[in-house]
């Protein structure tokens, strides 16, 4: 069986862009989204555990930047399905060579493109369009007991957001900024 992905690396050690390979004719076209033999390396013994999909009316609204603490850590594979959003990773693991770092994929229903997230990243996006769908697979069940978030304007990060962040909800702009004291995660 050919590989129906093209998995690339991103600057940023485990996260990595995925290209899917569309097949179509004069009927239309089928896009594998997810294949967990040809995943196998990347999930490492990981399953999906949980898909979900975000729906987002207004153009320039910022959703994260979320993750889960250890013991309830997640990957997270993401796409989008309508619209188009900015989509930004940002390395939390604290032994890491890129920790604090961030990596940014412009992700659309127009298209291939799907994010790969490992466990130990915090994970948001800004609105592109209006309308937008995100599609996630998650190999871990969202536990509220353990989820964290960094502020998506935090100075520390500098993420550079293509419009201004206007639409953040209450929660998403009252997490805590990074400081020295920020310990990051320990998988």
């Amino acid at each position: 069986m050919s590989a129906r992905f093209n998995i690339q690396n991103t600057p940023l050690q485990g996260l990595r862009l995925i290209e899917t390979k569309p097949m179509g004719d004069n009927r239309g076209s089928l896009e594998r989204l997810f294949c967990e033999e040809e995943f196998s390396d990347l999930l490492m013994g990981k399953k999906i555990s949980q898909i979900n999909q975000t729906n987002t009316i207004n153009k320039g609204t910022v959703r994260g930047m979320h993750f889960q603490f250890p013991p309830h850590s997640e990957t997270k594979i993401i796409k989008c399905i309508e619209g188009e959003v900015f989509d930004v990773a940002v390395d939390l693991r604290k032994k890491s060579p890129t920790f604090l770092q961030w990596h940014s994929e412009i992700l659309s229903s127009d298209n291939s493109k799907i994010f790969y997230i490992p466990d130990g990243f915090a994970h948001g996006f800004q609105t592109l369009s209006d309308n937008c769908k995100m599609l996630y697979f998650h190999t871990f069940p969202y536990n509220k007991e353990s989820e964290g978030g960094v502020r998506p304007t935090d100075p520390g990060l500098n993420i550079r957001w293509p419009l201004p962040v206007e639409l953040l909800s209450d929660r998403d702009g009252s997490h805590p900024l990074i400081d020295n004291n920020f310990s990051g995660i320990v998988l």
